[in-house]
């Protein structure tokens, strides 16, 4: 990955571009700079800067006879936390040079740890098929700080964020020609070896002899067979056992039902929901959370062949119900049913799955917000307050009885998609991974389930913004970090 480095400094390197945080109150400007250098404020002022949050100017601060170059960044009255991580974003694409200096002591605590995480996550980029280095990208950013212990945790915290939302873009970033399913779990397994997490990896045989139909079925039209990958982190003291099941299918043609050729640009996104998972196991152990995780990534390349599932196939998922395929491009739900059906059999305490399902989220929330679906009201509240806390937009939707009724099918327990009726697209894909949620373990109602679809906020397809880069977002990392701090 390319991503800013944090580096504690006692002052600011001459060699590098002084950034100087700006806040506003009422109709005055406060700046934040190191001792000895002028007053600043008139300055500004007279050049019009404004001080709103996100605004940038250059300026050239005469000191000691010569000059130093430097930029005025804008926070606003420097009370939002998201406005705060926008203006670390715009810093980060202002800036021309790769090394920029910043002293952000004078700010509070979480809008310091905000202007950093911001700049960090804006100034990624993926680089490995360049052939060419852009020398002015933003690779160091030094904290100037008079409190090292303090400041060093904040680093350390905030660069565990950035770093696992940049594994995630990573991942949905690299061409399919070079992440079949075995390189995808491969890097789950790596992760987990370097964090103490436990793995297992399922191969093709091994899932057709232990009754996962479902990826069996996906994963059966290609030359690269599918992987079930379970990630295990069991933290001393935890109170709280969520699983997380996320969808990998790491290039989708639509398998028989083969998509426009239009369509299928982008489709290496598909996996985004089982790079997610990864993301959030490494962030986890690098930020001491308290709750038991399991991961399970269910991962499938769904290309079109002689021995491809057929629509009209019956397949049977992970402990025993049977679906009928009427659309083989409906895959993401048939490997999700196994994932979660295995989850379910350790009784959880929460079932959260995440996947790129349904082009219809796009239609109905757009490119930017992630519908939340379930089958819990509370959790489904807390995933929907998670995200907005830390500026990741999100909707709860309904899973209307009726629409489940429409997945019946003549000759299986139910068919994965209903034929010629595609309303409400997005209700009817949940309502078919309903179907698979398991019991409680003392038999009272199911175990409390929430569906996270990201088909559009997994990736940014228009120019970046805030702190967001365009490509792979690495969405719902940063939700689920903070979700699960909050019962940590």
């Amino acid at each position: 990955m390319t991503l800013a480095t944090l580096e504690l400094a006692e002052s600011a390197p001459d060699a590098q571009l002084l950034v100087l945080p700006v806040t506003r109150l009422e109709e005055s400007l406060t700046v934040s700079a190191p001792a000895g250098l002028p007053d600043l404020e008139p300055y500004l002022e007279a050049t019009g800067f404004l001080g709103k949050s996100g605004d940038t100017q250059k300026i050239a601060i005469p000191v000691d006879g010569g000059v130093r170059a430097a930029i005025a960044l804008g926070l606003g009255d420097a009370s939002d936390e998201e406005q705060a991580r926008r203006a670390g974003g715009a810093l980060a694409r202002a800036v021309a040079t790769s090394a920029i200096s910043v002293d952000v002591d004078a700010l509070e605590p979480a809008i310091r740890e905000a202007v950093l995480l911001g700049a960090v996550l804006a100034s990624y980029r993926f680089t490995p098929y360049k052939s060419e280095e852009d020398d002015a990208a933003l690779a160091t950013i030094s904290v100037v700080t008079a409190d090292e212990a303090r400041a060093s945790a904040e680093i350390a915290r905030v660069s565990a964020i950035a770093s696992s939302v940049a594994l995630v873009q990573d991942a949905v970033n690299t061409p399919p020609n070079d992440l079949p399913p075995a390189a995808l779990a491969d890097i789950a397994v790596r992760v987990a070896e370097s964090k103490g997490i436990e793995s297992r990896v399922w191969d093709a045989e091994q899932l057709r002899d232990g009754g996962f139909g479902g990826l069996t079925a996906v994963g059966q039209g290609s030359s690269r067979g599918p992987r079930l990958v379970r990630l295990d982190y069991r933290p001393e003291g935890a109170q709280l056992h969520v699983a997380l099941v996320g969808k990998g299918i790491t290039f989708d043609t639509g398998g028989l039902s083969l998509k426009p050729a239009g369509s299928m640009v982008g489709m290496k996104f598909d996996m985004a929901g089982a790079a997610t998972i990864v993301g959030v196991l490494q962030a986890a152990v690098e930020l001491d959370i308290k709750v038991a995780i399991t991961g399970w990534l269910c991962i499938a390349e769904n290309m079109p062949s002689s021995t491809a599932t057929r629509p009209d196939d019956v397949v049977t998922i992970y402990g025993g119900k049977t679906v009928e395929i009427t659309n083989t491009d409906a895959e993401g739900r048939i490997v999700m049913a196994d994932g979660i059906a295995a989850a379910s059999e350790e009784h959880p305490d929460l079932i959260i799955d995440i996947a790129t399902l349904t082009g219809a989220q796009i239609v109905a929330l757009g490119d930017r917000t992630t519908a939340v679906m379930g089958n819990d009201d509370a959790w489904i509240s807390s995933v929907v307050e998670a995200s907005r806390s830390i500026g990741e937009p999100s909707w709860a939707m309904p899973i209307p009885e009726e629409v489940g009724d429409t997945l019946k099918s003549p000759v299986a327990d139910l068919a994965n998609m209903r034929s010629g009726n595609r309303s409400a697209g997005m209700l009817v894909a949940a309502a078919f991974l309903e179907r698979f949620v398991g019991e409680r373990a003392d038999g009272e109602g199911a175990i409390p389930w929430v569906h996270l679809d990201i088909a559009g906020p997994s990736n940014n397809t228009s120019a970046a913004y805030g702190y967001v880069p365009k490509g792979a977002t690495g969405v719902m990392v940063r939700t689920l970090i903070a979700l699960l701090e909050s019962r940590s």
